[in-house]
């Protein structure tokens, strides 16, 4: 059994994969795959990882687990997706950086089922629109308690990606981007789900219909239909065409304007964001799925 953990990061799918993986129950009994809501197993995977202290779990606390996850007993790949793997939002920025503590989680994750091979998933935001979110999810902090006394453009991916690579040790670590999802999420689907990309599944434009104008929709649907794609790049290439036409009208607004932010600083911010995803796809140990 393959153990894949999803792990976020904060503000990017607030159950989207968990959701449309469910509506392919098909195919997930089909190749043996459980993909359970969190409710299921937050509260035994926290215990756990509590009791053991980052030790292997013995066969008794996997078992336990399993039977809280699943009903079948011969699985292929078990799905944990949740946003709290690595840290709460609290937690996100402190006084020590950005994200300090996601790579101390792997470790322990991984050893809940020890002699299976596991994978990590993750989705990368611009640290610009993470603030934002971070901010209206805690509304009783103030600016300055959120940003723990850092500059803003202190937030680097970079140092938390190879940090997490080398917590990895060597296991399956998947990075994309939450901006580049609308494209590239039937990618996303089948690299957590496991499932074959010459498999079609519900919810593949998910991400699309819902930045796309209705006849956008209608016209990409039968193109495609019309014009088989023979690789993820073309199809990639098609949706953004039809995006860039269609795309639904983008209005940006802040309930509550971040105290010295201008559109310099967030350019700057965004910036060093793309610097840094260009680096980590090239690490070694990382694979990356880009548009």
């Amino acid at each position: 059994m393959k153990v894949v953990f999803h792990l976020g990061a904060h503000s990017t799918d607030e159950d989207q994969l968990v959701r449309i993986l469910a509506l392919n129950s098909k195919a997930l009994d089909e190749y043996k795959i459980a993909v359970p809501q969190p409710k299921k197993y937050r509260m035994v995977l926290r215990d756990a990882l509590v009791s053991l202290h980052g030790e292997p779990a013995p066969l008794q606390v996997q078992d336990a687990i399993i039977e809280a996850c699943s009903d079948q007993t011969d699985l292929n790949r078990l799905i944990f997706s949740h946003e709290f793997f690595l840290c709460i939002p609290e937690r996100v920025i402190t006084e020590h950086g950005f994200y300090t503590r996601a790579a101390s989680k792997l470790g322990p994750l991984a050893n809940l089922f020890p002699d299976n091979e596991t994978e990590f998933h993750m989705a990368l935001i611009n640290p610009a629109t993470l603030i934002v979110q971070l901010a209206k999810r805690l509304p009783k902090r103030s600016y300055e308690q959120l940003m723990a006394g850092l500059d803003p453009r202190d937030l680097r991916w970079e140092t938390v990606i190879r940090d997490m690579r080398d917590a990895a040790q060597g296991r399956r670590f998947v990075i994309w981007c939450n901006e580049d999802v609308p494209l590239i999420w039937p990618e996303v689907l089948r690299s957590v789900s496991g499932i074959p990309a010459e498999r079609g599944l519900k919810g593949d434009m998910h991400y699309l219909d819902q930045i796309m104008q209705p006849e956008g929709r209608s016209r990409l649907r039968s193109y495609l239909k019309s014009h088989p794609v023979k690789s993820a790049v073309q199809r990639n290439k098609i949706s953004a065409a039809f995006l860039a036409k269609y795309a639904k009208p983008e209005e940006i607004e802040l309930d509550a304007p971040l105290p010295g932010w201008t559109e310099e600083l967030v350019a700057e911010i965004t910036a060093q964001y793309d610097a840094d995803v260009a680096s980590i796809a090239r690490l070694p140990g990382v694979e990356f799925i880009a548009p």
